[in-house]
């Protein structure tokens, strides 16, 4: 079992990585990552998936925006179209990288620099895949982007406890579309915490997976037993 400070750690270390090396991932650790997408599939309704060695998903050669090289693992997160579903994903999937840190390895989202290759991935009726994450050895660790203040993210009544600013520092280290963190935060009668999303150039689809990958980082930071969501 992870514990929170270890996530907490793999928060502060965890940066996007776009280019990988060909060091293979240890028997071990992708024992651990399929037990862990086994839990997750379970909990979540999801249909998360571990593709390795399978470089074709990303040689498509196309340049866009954060241009990756040399991925051959990566989550395949898949699952049914519905309520919510982008939100799950995010938050979900955020899991898995945060857990691939502290395993020693580095990853990515990507929404659309990637094909679906169709015999590594399994779908039932009515799944689709909506993004997957980049998974392996970094040639680098990646680099942090510039943070703002927490103060702009947030509104709250009264006076914020530790644990809410806690929360908020962890969720401003969460990766979002093109870095552009359009999210907001509430903090209402002590303990109820409200988050949602705000208009971006980015798409609708990919507000909510960040939303969801942000209130991961928030639960985490915050603690889980000090507030409810709203």
């Amino acid at each position: 079992m992870i514990l929170q400070m270890e996530l907490i750690d793999a928060i502060k270390t965890r940066h996007a990585v776009r280019k990988y090396t060909d060091k293979p991932i240890e028997a071990s650790i992708i024992a651990t990552l399929r037990s862990r997408i086994e839990s997750l599939n379970g909990e979540s309704g999801l249909h998360i998936q571990l593709v390795l060695d399978e470089p074709k998903a990303f040689s498509s050669g196309i340049l866009k925006y954060g241009a990756i090289s040399g991925v051959k693992n990566y989550f395949v997160m898949a699952g049914r179209k519905g309520k919510d579903i982008e939100e799950k994903i995010g938050y979900y999937g955020e899991h898995l990288v945060l857990l691939a840190q502290t395993l020693g390895l580095n990853t990515c989202w990507v929404g659309l620099t990637f094909k679906e290759i169709d015999e590594v991935i399994s779908l039932s009726e009515g799944e689709t895949v909506h993004c997957v994450i980049a998974l392996g050895y970094g040639i680098d660790g990646g680099k942090q982007h510039p943070l703002k203040p927490i103060e702009k993210f947030y509104e709250a009544d009264g006076e914020v406890p530790e644990w809410f600013k806690a929360g908020m520092e962890a969720a401003l280290l969460a990766p979002t579309a093109v870095n552009q963190q359009k999210f907001k935060f509430a903090l209402r009668d002590g303990n109820k915490v409200k988050a949602e999303t705000v208009f971006s150039l980015a798409g609708k689809g990919y507000l909510y997976y960040d939303l969801g990958i942000v209130k991961c980082h928030f639960e985490i930071g915050a603690g889980k037993e000090n507030f409810e969501w709203a």
